[in-house]
C-alpha cells in the first residue's frame, strides 16, 4: 500500500466531533420497538386541505422543474404580505426574501453569507442542537449563554460577559426549542440594545411563532428599533401546516445581505421544490387568522394533556409559553444520565423522550427529558395513558 496515499485518506478535522443527534437517535430507537414518538418534532398533524391540494395540483400543472434559486415570485410575495400583515414589518418581496429548503437550509445560508470561520456567535442554552452544529459545520464558533433557572429566564449579564472581540452574532430562538420560553419585549429590548452597542448580527428562528399559548405574544426582534438592518429573521411552515418533510422555510433580511445567502442557498439547496411551494402559496394566501389562532388553542389543549399526565407520573414538568416541547424534571426515574433515563422510559411505557442532555454543554440537563406534544391527538392520549401507568 502506498502509504503516503493512505495518510490522504481521512475524514476531515470536523467529522470526528459530529454524531447521529440524540432526536434521531431515539426516534430509530422508538421506531425499532414500535413505541409512541414524543421525542421529534415530527409534527404528523393533518395539512390544511389547500395547502395539500395546491401542491398536487401544481405538481399536475407541470410545475415541477427549478425555481429561482430564492423561490418563486407568489410565495415571496405573500411572506412578504404576512410579515407586513402580521407584525408591521415591510420587505420587499423580490430583494429581500429567500425562500429556502427549511429554516435550516435559511440559517446554514445566513450563516454562509455573513460569518466567517473563528467568528464567535453567542447561542442562549438550553440550545437546538441543529443550530449549534450549523455552525460548527462551517468553522464558527457557537459559545452558550445560560439562561437562569427556574423559569430560563434571561441574564444580560452573563451576555455580556460572553462577548470577546470575535463575537460577531447572537442567536434567538422565540418561542424556543426545547424550553418553549418566549422572549418578552424587556428581553428583546435589551438583546436589541447589546447588538446595537456591540454592532452585532442578530439571527433569530422564529419557526413556532404560531405556538404561543395564555396571552402570550410573539414580537419579531426585527420590529425593534434600529434592528432591521442587522436582523436575519428564519422562519418556515414546517410546523404551521403540518408538512415537516417539505422543506419549506424562509429569510427575510434586509436587501444588503439576500444575494449572498441567495447564492450560497442555491450552491448547497439550488431551490425549495417547486410544486410545494405552491402549496405554502396558497396556505398563506387562503386560510384565514381564525386558523392559527385555533391552532394555537389546539395545542394549548395537548399541552394540558401531556404534562398532567408527565406530573401524574412523578415527572416535573415546566409549562412551555410557546412551541410545542414541554422540558420535565426525572429525577425518579432510573439511570445515571438522561440518555439512560429516556431509554429506561422507552423500554418501560413505549414512550419515546429526548434527552435533555442533548440542548446542554457536557455535564448539564441530566435530570431533564424533553417531551413533544405536536402528535394527532388519539396517539398522544395513548402516549399520555402509558405515562401515567407509570
Amino acid at each position: 500500500m502506498n502509504t503516503t496515499t493512505a495518510s490522504r485518506l481521512a475524514l476531515s478535522s470536523l467529522a470526528p466531533e459530529t454524531f447521529q443527534s440524540e432526536i434521531r437517535a431515539m426516534t430509530a430507537e422508538c421506531d425499532r420497538m414500535g413505541g409512541i414518538n414524543l421525542a421529534q418534532g415530527v409534527c404528523d398533524t393533518p395539512v390544511p386541505a389547500v395547502v395539500e391540494a395546491a401542491a398536487a395540483q401544481a405538481m399536475r400543472d407541470g410545475q415541477n422543474i427549478y425555481t429561482r434559486c430564492d423561490g418563486i415570485a407568489r410565495l415571496r410575495t405573500a411572506i412578504a404580505q404576512k410579515q407586513q400583515r402580521d407584525y408591521g414589518l415591510s420587505y420587499d418581496a423580490g430583494r429581500e426574501v429567500l425562500v429556502a429548503s427549511g429554516a435550516t437550509a435559511g440559517l446554514h445560508a445566513a450563516a454562509m453569507a455573513l460569518l466567517n470561520p473563528g467568528d464567535e456567535v453567542l447561542v442562549f442554552e438550553p440550545f437546538y442542537g441543529y443550530h449549534v452544529n450549523t455552525l460548527r459545520s462551517l468553522r464558527i464558533l457557537p459559545v452558550p449563554v445560560a439562561l437562569a433557572e427556574p423559569g430560563f429566564a434571561l441574564d444580560m449579564d452573563a451576555v455580556r460577559a460572553a462577548i470577546t472581540p470575535q463575537t460577531r452574532a447572537l442567536l434567538l430562538n422565540t418561542p424556543s426549542n426545547p424550553s418553549g420560553k418566549i422572549f418578552a419585549q424587556a428581553d428583546l429590548e435589551a438583546i436589541a440594545a447589546l447588538c446595537l452597542e456591540h454592532d452585532l448580527f442578530l439571527f433569530t428562528d422564529e419557526i413556532y411563532e404560531y405556538f404561543v399559548y395564555d396571552g402570550a405574544q410573539h414580537i419579531p426582534p426585527a420590529a425593534l428599533a434600529g434592528m432591521r438592518e442587522r436582523t436575519i429573521a428564519i422562519s418556515g411552515f414546517s410546523k404551521t401546516y403540518s408538512i415537516t418533510g417539505w422543506r419549506i422555510g424562509y429569510v427575510t433580511a434586509d436587501a444588503r445581505w439576500m444575494p449572498a445567502m441567495a447564492h450560497f442557498h442555491d450552491l448547497t439547496y439550488v431551490c425549495a421544490p417547486a410544486p410545494l411551494q405552491v402549496g405554502v402559496a396558497a396556505g398563506l394566501e387562503q386560510l384565514p387568522p381564525a386558523f392559527y389562532t385555533q391552532l394555537a388553542a389546539d395545542y394549548r389543549s395537548k399541552r394540558a394533556r401531556l404534562t398532567e399526565a408527565l406530573a401524574a407520573a412523578g415527572m416535573e414538568p415546566t409549562i412551555p409559553a410557546g412551541a410545542y416541547y414541554v422540558m420535565a424534571r426525572v429525577d425518579p426515574l432510573p439511570g445515571k444520565t438522561a440518555a439512560e433515563k429516556a431509554r429506561h422510559l422507552l423500554r418501560a411505557t413505549g414512550v419515546a423522550a429526548v434527552a435533555g442532555s442533548a440542548f446542554f454543554r457536557p455535564g448539564r440537563g441530566e435530570n431533564l427529558l424533553r417531551f413533544c406534544f405536536a402528535k394527532q391527538d388519539a396517539e398522544l392520549d395513548a402516549a399520555c395513558a402509558r405515562l401515567r401507568a407509570l
